[in-house]
């Protein structure tokens, strides 16, 4: 006989007969996907436990039984009854779990292990079991060489929620990871290790160079991957990427095949960023800026056939290019140099190479002396000048940085050198004038960190501005949200503002350039863009004969120019039949730092238009940088980095997730060790409300109470009304948390989403509901009353956990394992359903209740009151109020510390009345306290007296410094504000105890 039994909650079932034999055992396997759910046996538990089972611990897809068994059932119901054994889990992830019922709180070191289980489960792959719309994340690929900071923690902290939530939900979630090969940090790291054995990399040669690399990658490539899983990220790993796989390669080639003969893509000398020590040029958006201490040399122009005294002076921060100097200009309203107009000046230094003295609205006349020397092959704005007017272009500099011929006698000398002779040598000639300190702008290369140098070089570019207009078309018309919304106004801005995009690097790591010269031919007017080495020499062969020889060009692509393609390139494209293309691209949502929307982000979205006909995602979701308690950036040199694993091992990964997830979108969060603390107490919080949950369950042999337990349902108004006061309270205040919290993930509110659960956890479920279920499991002759707290309990933290599972996903785990009710995995869980029935009614009521109880702990606060010591209360309210109050008599006397026996409920005043304290709870709720309950009123009025004597001696000498003319007009105004403070402080004290003292001395004195 077979039945499908519910293997939640008995997974281990015995049939004993009274004489405690065993008869008959049978196994349940807790694999959902199994079909071995059903195993054979001849016995099941009573059909009245089954057929009203709570949906909670039994979902209505495993709640059937064959009509066999209920047959046998009745046979032997007078002779067995069932006992239920320790609830196993699974051979598959036995000893991967801990119960809190054994373990004083939640061990980090478990979660390494629940993180395997997850992945050899297969829970972080998609699946279409429950829906057709997929949820996709492209992962930002951090690269090869990285190691884990705390702006990886916070990506994978932000994208894991929102797949853990979605997954949840029953969509097929797809988070794609992978890494980026890191053109130039990758080439450095792999220089130094070889300059660390006395090579270098052109002592190799490129092939085995690469080799190199590759077997580095190998080695230590898969660091920031292990790292990332650590902080328990649910993606796909068996679809993980590396940006130079051979596929991701073919679409890289493919992409720059396509713009090439779109027209898109030209070679050309330019003025570009020049990075001497990586000896490769690096994008305007690789360069940062830095302000640090300089100089501004003044240095006198001759005007040619003008007398001695007839000189421009130009305050320049770099002399060395006055060499690669084609004109002087100046202002044309500047009336001090107006006659120099149209003559020529004679560049220093230079055996007297005269340049023109031009006019030009550029020219700043506040800057230094108003006049600007125009050396366009060495600065972006000369050089923009220079094209407009038509100036010639003069290189001084080799690509190593140091001086040319063009430099003449300086030819050779590194840059900073020639600046430090050119200047002593123009001292020398009295053509300096003075050299004052200058706080520069100096722009360094973001990966090397050295200064780099504008300076003309053939460099393969990318036109952008009809890759632009598409993109800005995307989220004029709504096809793309960029959140927070203030980012598209800096999305627009630049895209409006774009420039041709450098593409090409001088390394050998990274995807090689797909274009080939001909042997003896001009390289700039006779090349080939192919897919492959073979379609090129047979491109070539058709056009100057099958002799012909081709080489390829030695650069590489922009790391960049593949990272734009990474959303459908790691899909399967340019191959649109594929299956993960079709199936998942468009992708959902890019989430990312906002310092790389334009590195990264505003080039995706170009792509992907271009290439695909669709924007590559449809949300933007920009989070801020992580910067220390003060708000600084986190930096060696402060010595205030907080390293994300070593706050792993002290605080949990839990708790990290907890704290970063509660920033706001795109701005900064400082990160402080007292916030990691407060939510590691958050996470013991957790833990220990599942421990008192799990040793206030029924015996597991105690069946007719967990068939008790079954009763109560949660998803009617009927059955939620039948319910007591506390607990359709804390039911209907979960309702309405699930509707408030999942519209805040579905609007990526997630700073929202943290605070709202805890706050409903902490403020409502453990410090009141818990606490008033002990009425009902500790202080109640009703069994009926305790069932029905087990069953809340269960059900309201069951439905926390799952809330809570995408921002802490370990511990809920964890707990949710430990629990009768779980499922197979918590994040393989269906999400709470929302518009849940809740009663506000109840919600008002059980909050007089709770302002009631508020009032009498502050009264037995402010009298001392032993905390075990139980005092008599009435209760004074209309009938309406006294009718529920009274009926949670058992809480309020719990949490209250009243006396059971003498608590009164009734509608007006008692006899006592002027001998109790009067508390107004709320309108239309008091309580009167007896004294002589909580205080022995004679000693009290003593201690009172002399309370109240300090407290005058210390009032009457405050006002005396205040009545002192000189204390008032001499201190510092806020020491004078500082007793004014205290005074009136100190003023309602004594008020308070006069008014305490006086009822005190008329109770005495009835």
């Amino acid at each position: 006989m077979h039945a499908q039994f519910h293997s939640q909650f008995f997974p281990f079932c015995f049939l004993v007969d009274v004489s405690g034999q065993t008869k008959m055992a049978f196994y349940l396997s807790l694999s959902s996907s199994s079909s071995a759910a059903a195993t054979s046996c001849c016995c099941a538990p009573p059909s009245s436990l089954y057929s009203r089972l709570n949906p909670l611990f039994f979902p209505q897809r495993r709640r059937n039984f064959t009509s066999t068994l209920s047959g046998l059932r009745r046979r032997r119901r007078s002779k067995t009854k069932f006992y239920t054994v320790a609830a196993a889990v699974s051979a598959e992830n036995a000893g991967v779990f801990t119960s809190p019922e054994t373990a004083k709180s939640f061990d980090f070191a478990n979660e390494e292990r629940i993180y395997k289980w997850w992945e050899s489960q297969g829970y972080f792959k998609p699946s279409f079991d429950r829906g057709s719309d997929p949820f996709v994340v492209p992962m930002p690929p951090p690269n090869v060489t990285g190691s884990l900071h705390m702006g990886h923690a916070m990506f994978v902290t932000l994208e894991d929620i929102m797949v853990r939530y979605h997954r949840m939900k029953g969509r097929p979630t797809l988070w794609l990871p992978g890494t980026d090969h890191a053109g130039i940090a990758t080439q450095l790291v792999v220089e130094r290790m070889l300059a660390s054995e006395g090579i270098q990399r052109v002592d190799l040669g490129r092939e085995e160079f690469a080799k190199r690399i590759w077997d580095w990658k190998e080695k230590y490539g898969g660091t920031i991957t292990n790292q990332i899983k650590r902080l328990g990220a649910s993606c796909d790993w068996t679809r993980e990427r590396f940006t130079l796989d051979a596929e991701l390669s073919r679409a890289v080639v493919e992409a720059f095949v396509r713009l090439h003969e779109k027209g898109l893509i030209y070679q050309g000398s330019y003025l570009v960023n020049w990075s001497p020590n990586l000896q490769t040029a690096v994008s305007d958006l690789e360069v940062e800026y830095s302000q640090e201490p300089g100089a501004l040399y003044y240095i006198k122009y001759r005007v040619a056939g003008g007398s001695r005294d007839d000189y421009l002076t130009i305050a320049t921060t770099r002399p060395e290019t006055l060499f690669g100097d084609t004109a002087v200009a100046v202002n044309p309203e500047d009336e001090r140099y107006s006659k120099y107009i149209g003559k020529m000046a004679i560049v220093p230094l230079t055996f007297g190479r005269h340049v023109p003295i031009i006019s030009d609205k550029y020219v700043d006349k506040d800057f230094g002396t108003g006049v600007l020397k125009i050396s366009p092959g060495h600065d972006h704005n000369d050089y923009l000048l220079a094209r407009k007017l038509g100036l010639p272009i003069l290189n001084v500099m080799n690509k190593d940085a140091t001086l040319n011929e063009v430099a003449g006698l300086y030819c050779g000398l590194d840059r900073f050198e020639a600046r430090k002779k050119l200047w002593s040598d123009l001292e020398e000639t009295g053509l300096a004038v003075k050299k004052e300190a200058y706080n520069l702008r100096v722009p360094r290369s973001q990966r090397g960190g050295e200064i780099v140098e504008p300076l003309i070089s053939k460099q393969w570019f990318v036109t952008m501005e009809p890759l632009a207009e598409k993109a800005l078309k995307a989220v004029e018309k709504g096809e793309l949200t960029i959140m927070p919304e203030r980012f598209e106004k800096i999305y627009k801005h630049w895209l409006s503002n774009i420039k041709d995009w450098c593409i090409s690097r001088q390394l050998w790591w990274g995807h090689r350039i797909p274009v080939w010269y001909i042997v003896g031919k001009d390289s700039e007017e006779e090349y080939i863009v192919a897919r492959n080495g073979a379609e090129a020499l047979e491109k070539a062969q058709e056009k100057y004969g099958k002799h012909v020889e081709i080489y390829q060009d030695p650069d590489v692509l922009d790391t960049w120019f593949s990272s734009g393609l990474w959303p459908f390139s790691t899909l399967g494209w340019p191959d649109v039949s594929a299956e993960d293309f079709k199936r998942f691209y468009p992708t959902s949502i890019l989430e990312t730092g906002h310092d790389i929307l334009f590195f990264w982000v505003a080039r995706m979205v170009m792509m992907g238009i271009e290439f695909t006909g669709t924007v590559p995602f449809t949300n933007v979701y920009l989070h801020g940088l992580i910067r220390d308690s003060q708000g600084r950036k986190m930096s060696k040199t402060l010595g205030n980095v907080i390293d994300p694993l070593d706050t792993i091992q002290e605080y949990g990964t839990d708790a990290l997730r907890f704290t970063l997830a509660l920033g706001t979108p795109g701005q900064d969060l400082n990160l402080s060790v007292e916030r990691l603390a407060s939510n590691k107490a958050f996470t013991n919080k957790l833990w220990n409300a599942g421990k008192f949950i799990l040793q206030n369950l029924p015996s597991k042999s105690d069946l007719s109470s967990w068939e008790a337990l079954s009763i109560y349902k949660f998803d009617m108004v009927e059955s939620l009304l039948k319910l007591p006061l506390a607990e359709r309270w804390v039911v209907s205040k979960l309702h309405i948390l699930i509707d408030t919290v999942t519209s805040s993930y579905d609007k990526y509110f997630f700073g929202d989403v943290g605070r709202e659960l805890y706050d409903f956890f902490w403020a409502d479920f453990a410090d009141w509901y818990i606490e008033a279920s002990k009425a009902r499991l500790y202080h109640s002759e009703s069994q009926s009353r305790a069932s029905v707290a087990q069953s809340v309990l269960l059900y309201v933290f069951g439905n926390i956990l799952k809330m809570l599972h995408p921002f802490m996903p370990f511990v809920t785990e964890e707990l949710w394992q430990a629990l009768p009710s779980r499922e197979e995995a918590l994040m393989a869980s269906a999400w709470p359903l929302t518009s849940l029935p809740r009663h506000v009614e109840s919600i008002k009521q059980f909050e007089n209740l709770q302002a009631l109880t508020r009032s009498i702990r502050n009264i037995r606060a402010e009298y001392s009151v032993e905390p075990a010591k139980r005092i008599s209360a009435s209760i004074v309210a209309s009938s309406e109020v006294i009718e529920y109050i009274s009926r949670e008599k058992e809480v309020l006397a719990l949490l209250c510390r009243l006396d059971l026996q003498n608590m009164i409920f009734t509608d007006s005043a008692p006899g006592n009345a002027n001998q109790s304290v009067h508390i107004v709870a709320s309108e239309g709720l008091e309580a009167y306290l007896p004294l002589a309950d909580m205080v022995d009123i004679s000693s009290e009025v003593e201690r009172l007296s002399k309370r109240l004597v300090k407290m005058q001696a210390e009032y009457d000498g405050l006002m005396a410094r205040l009545s002192s003319p000189s204390f008032v007009e001499k201190a510092p105004e806020h020491i004078v504000r500082g007793v004014q403070e205290k005074a009136r402080e100190a003023e309602e004290k004594l008020t308070l105890t006069r008014n305490q003292l006086a009822f005190l001395e008329s109770s005495v004195l009835v």
